[in-house]
């Protein structure tokens, strides 16, 4: 009479869903659920049976026949551990259900998330909502999932975000809910989790550090980095500088050098050397010693969408011409000088634009991104209105003479049929500096043969020149 039906038992000629996270936290159940798929049985029997921890014997009621039909839940990397280190795995679990975390938005797509809103309030007894306050909830999900063309499905950043709605139309005594509840429910989410970047933002706005907003700078440029804090991200705008001198082709990575920097950033720098080397130097050596550094910053920098103002910071260093402060740059690039899409850009941009905006905007201040990342912008709706009143600009950029001419203001120039580049360009310049540091590095080693010459010419015959 002591014995109790488990959730095999119950669910034994049918199916049963199991959040696979919780079943492997418990101890044993997973061993458990292993042998009782395997075996096709249920066997009653205590933990300190099972491990000889106890020694009277009692009744062990008969296995019980087993077909169920069982589904796991959970997230996709806890099936990839399982897969490479479970053995049984993939012999008891055989049917794999990816899920997609995003829809492609559509007019279908919008009003499936605006029944599903309605549900929403429906079932939880909300107050309804009208068109304003549900086409905000459906930008939310857009920008949830970083693309304007996709919707997240994320179920419980949804469900809580319709109900602080209601909460706040429920406050002003409203008796539906508008697109500004909705609104101040989703700065009342960042205000809850923005502490780290208001401090952050407060220090660059005291000159602690240092962040140029106005005027120009040979070899400085403002890149911008991303802080992941749970649920919520946001950027803050960092200093890069570049240092060039005569050298034999090397380009240091401070970052690297000091193991503050990640493999990917690494990749991003040393194609910068392969740029530098394939378009300006590649019928003499190259004859440059480089140094890029992140400044004021004391962890570990990753990724490479940062490679396109650091470039831009070499070639100004390079060519000796100001890069304007005013702007920040976002992309990353390869070989060819081409620049590629890189994440989180709608956090990169608001982070330069809410210390711009701080500052005063004057109609200069602006953001470099890569043209393949338009579609996934999704801003907030000052920076869109600020961008509409000519207060604030967003530029796309296909290439790195895109962005090297609109931070200098000087055309980058295209090399003609003879590899030769345009007088007073800004290749032309990089072109004419590389030239003249190899010319400096073959005499400095003429120099040295002569000088070598000379010394053995003036040991005397016969003597141990050893």
């Amino acid at each position: 009479m002591q014995i109790k039906p488990g959730a095999l038992h119950l669910a034994n000629g049918g199916y049963l869903l199991l959040d696979a996270l919780k079943l492997l936290a418990q101890p044993f159940s997973w061993e458990a659920l292993k042998r009782a798929l395997s075996t096709r049985e249920v066997r009653i029997e205590s933990i300190g049976q099972m491990f000889s921890l106890i020694s009277t014997v009692s009744l062990e009621p008969e296995p019980i026949p087993l077909d169920v039909k069982v589904l796991l839940l959970g997230d996709r990397m806890l099936y990839y551990l399982l897969a490479a280190y479970d053995a049984e795995f993939a012999a008891l679990f055989k049917v794999v259900a990816d899920l997609e975390d995003e829809v492609v938005r559509s007019n279908e797509t919008d009003l499936m998330y605006a029944r599903l809103i309605g549900t929403l309030v429906r079932r939880d007894g909300l107050r309804p909502f009208d068109r304003q306050a549900v086409a905000r909830v459906i930008e939310y999900c857009a920008r949830r999932a970083e693309d304007a063309e996709r919707l997240s499905t994320h179920m419980e950043s949804l469900v809580s975000l319709v109900r602080e709605a209601d909460y706040w139309a429920r406050q002003d005594g409203r008796k539906t809910v508008a697109g500004s509840d909705v609104e101040q429910a989703i700065n009342a989410q960042i205000h809850r989790s923005d502490r780290l970047r208001e401090r952050v933002h407060e220090d660059i706005l005291r000159g602690v550090l240092r962040i140029d907003t106005q005027g120009k700078q040979v070899g400085q440029v403002n890149g911008l980095s991303v802080f992941q804090l749970g649920q919520f991200a946001f950027a803050q705008p960092v200093r890069i500088t570049a240092a060039t001198r005569l050298g034999s082709g090397e380009l240091v990575d401070i970052q690297r050098e000091v193991k503050l920097g990640g493999a990917i950033h690494s990749k991003g720098v040393l194609i910068l050397s392969a740029f530098l080397a394939t378009r300006y130097a590649a019928e003499q050596p190259l004859s440059l010693s480089a140094s890029l550094v992140f400044e004021q910053t004391y962890g570990m920098v990753e990724g490479d969408s940062a490679s396109v103002a650091e470039l831009c910071a070499l070639m100004s260093s390079l060519a000796g011409l100001p890069l304007r402060q005013s702007l920040a740059v976002i992309g990353s690039v390869d070989q060819l000088g081409r620049v590629q899409a890189v994440g989180a850009v709608n956090e990169k941009i608001e982070g330069f634009f809410d210390i711009c905006r701080r500052r005063g905007l004057d109609g200069e201040h602006g953001v470099l991104v890569p043209a393949a990342n338009l579609s996934h912008l999704m801003l907030r709706h000052d920076v869109i209105d600020a961008v509409a009143a000519g207060h604030f600009s967003i530029y796309p950029l296909e290439t790195v003479d895109q962005a090297i001419e609109l931070l200098t203001g000087v055309s980058a120039g295209k090399m003609d049929d003879q590899g030769g580049f345009p007088e007073g360009s800004v290749n032309r310049l990089i072109g004419d500096r590389l030239s003249k540091l190899a010319a400096i590095r073959r005499s400095y080693g003429r120099s040295e043969d002569e000088g070598k010459q000379t010394a053995a010419a003036d040991v005397p015959a016969g003597e141990d020149k050893t």
